[in-house]
């Protein structure tokens, strides 16, 4: 699934080829997304043009002036620069069409979702209840240090949640988390204003790096092939069950928590 540097890479590959251009079509091929894509989305949307590509969470919002576009990827999906009159695949299921160019939602499994808004983005039921972005100034340690008070949850389970906080999904959680030295079944208001402080920074750290690789080695968002767009990292504890530590040699250990596999070093990551 795509986490949240993903979509800030997409964000960043699209936005140069949409903003600034009016929206001469729309052409969708299957409305039967995670949720429908409106029966009247072209009605709306033809005639204007996409003022600016924002990512609130895991999600793309395309400013309208009138409205704003809400495209999310889903578990699979992608999206693609293309020409207007290329042939689609059984898996495109959204153009949004700018002259000779489009814009094209490839989803396979159809979890995504092409969304209209009109009124203020952040009163949508989608993005209402959302929590602080992770790469934002209001999230810092006196900030996840009053969120963590009082929950016995686990660390990792808190940081995965998006009332909280959005878009540390279970990668980039068990790769913070090692960053920051805690294990990931450390209670939540255990974790002391320093620790908290630490996973702050390893939180940011992680993402930024994973932009900053993703940037460098994803594919091209123009006349590619509509693969995903995902990229390989070297992680420290995801995925590598059994292999040992990068700093200390110790076998990582693999567990499971709210039926997501966790990671840790049980030498470099203190409960």
């Amino acid at each position: 699934m795509p986490e949240l540097p993903e979509v800030e890479i997409t964000r960043r590959g699209i936005a140069p080829h949409v903003e600034g251009r009016r929206i001469s079509d729309v052409i969708v091929r299957h409305h039967g997304l995670r949720w429908p894509v409106p029966a009247d989305l072209a009605a709306r949307v033809v005639g204007l043009t996409v003022r600016s590509v924002a990512r609130r969470a895991k999600y793309l919002v395309l400013d309208c002036g009138a409205g704003q576009l809400l495209l999310h990827l889903g578990m699979t999906g992608s999206l693609r620069v293309v020409d207007a009159g290329s042939p689609p695949s059984a898996w495109d299921h959204v153009d949004l069409v700018f002259g000779a160019r489009a814009l094209r939602l490839r989803d396979p499994r159809r979890f995504g979702a092409v969304l209209w808004h009109e009124g203020r983005i952040d009163e949508h039921a989608l993005i209402a209840e959302l929590g602080v972005e992770p790469l934002d100034e209001m999230f810092t340690g006196a900030f996840l240090y009053d969120a963590t008070r009082g929950r016995a949850v686990a660390v990792k389970l808190l940081l995965m949640n998006a009332a909280v906080v959005v878009g540390v999904g279970n990668i980039y959680a068990n790769e913070s988390l090692f960053r920051a030295g805690i294990r990931p079944t450390t209670a939540a208001r255990r974790l002391s204003r320093v620790r908290c402080d630490a996973l702050v920074r390893a939180v940011r750290e992680t993402l930024a790096e994973a932009i900053e690789v993703g940037t460098r080695t994803a594919p091209v968002f123009v006349e590619s092939d509509g693969s995903s767009g995902y990229f390989a990292q070297e992680y420290f504890v995801y995925g590598r069950e059994g292999a040992p530590c990068r700093v200390c040699a110790t076998p990582i250990r693999r567990i499971v928590q709210a039926q997501r596999s966790s990671f840790f070093c049980s030498r470099c990551q203190r409960p």
